[in-house]
């Protein structure tokens, strides 16, 4: 079983289409989905990682040989986050003798003409002041983030450095709230805007956005979350020391 939430809505669409059915569009449908600005529940040992397990479980039943590519895709370390028991979702495949998900690739979604194994262009990091870090405080989309103490087990304290100069978790992105010193950092969709590049300075631990000379800042987190200020290396709220993983 499931926890929470995550996940469900790839394995719901692979297990509908490979066991017989099919998920139809009715044009005059109208469906949406509003994000609470705070989770009224917990996610056992964080979010990231029960979106872990929970994805590792529909891979493991659904996507048979292409599940590596999920886990090349991940930028997680999935495959020390335990899914649990699968063997009577297994059995359940079996006994309704559901289609194999090349038969999903061919007839589903054929758009896909080829899988290409994606590159390692990621790194993982938890980002420190002391023994405080950055945190999702189980904020969502468009709210700002803060610091909180370490507790060393990724979830809302995991980040992802790609190639594009992005700070990501999930499919989220660490972003402006708009172009100016003293503005919030707020967790916004991943795009290609400025507002969303970062570099970080070695010398310093600073944390500067690509065009602008603002740093990441976490002297008012308790008050406004997080902000960018002028670069200040001597600035104890500006530093940030990292523990990297190339993936």
């Amino acid at each position: 079983m499931m926890d929470v939430w995550g996940g469900e809505n790839l394995e719901i669409s692979f297990r509908v289409w490979q066991c017989g059915g099919s998920l139809e569009i009715i044009p005059c449908s109208r469906v949406g989905h509003v994000f609470r600005k705070r989770h009224p529940y917990t996610f056992p040992g964080g979010s990231g990682n029960v979106f872990a397990r929970n994805t590792r479980r529909a891979a493991e039943v659904w996507m048979d040989e292409v599940k590596e590519y999920y886990y090349a895709a991940e930028f997680l370390e999935l495959k020390h986050i335990p899914f649990g028991n699968i063997d009577d979702r297994l059995a359940l495949k079996e006994h309704l003798h559901c289609k194999p998900f090349k038969w999903y690739l061919d007839n589903v979604y054929p758009q896909l003409k080829q899988l290409k194994m994606p590159t390692s262009d990621v790194t993982t990091s938890v980002m420190r002041q002391g023994n405080m870090c950055l945190d999702t405080l189980g904020h969502l989309v468009d709210n700002t983030l803060g610091i909180f103490l370490c507790h060393n087990s990724g979830g809302n304290q995991e980040w992802w450095f790609t190639n594009d100069n992005r700070i990501k978790h999930h499919d989220v992105c660490l972003s402006l709230s708009e172009p100016q010193i003293g503005a919030s950092l707020v967790m916004r969709f991943c795009d290609n805007s400025e507002n969303q590049k970062w570099r970080q300075i070695e010398k310093g631990g600073l944390i500067k956005h690509s065009r602008l000379n603002l740093c990441i800042d976490s002297k008012d987190y308790k008050t406004q979350g997080l902000t960018v200020e002028r670069c200040d290396s001597s600035s104890v709220s500006q530093r940030w020391s990292f523990t990297v993983k190339k993936l």
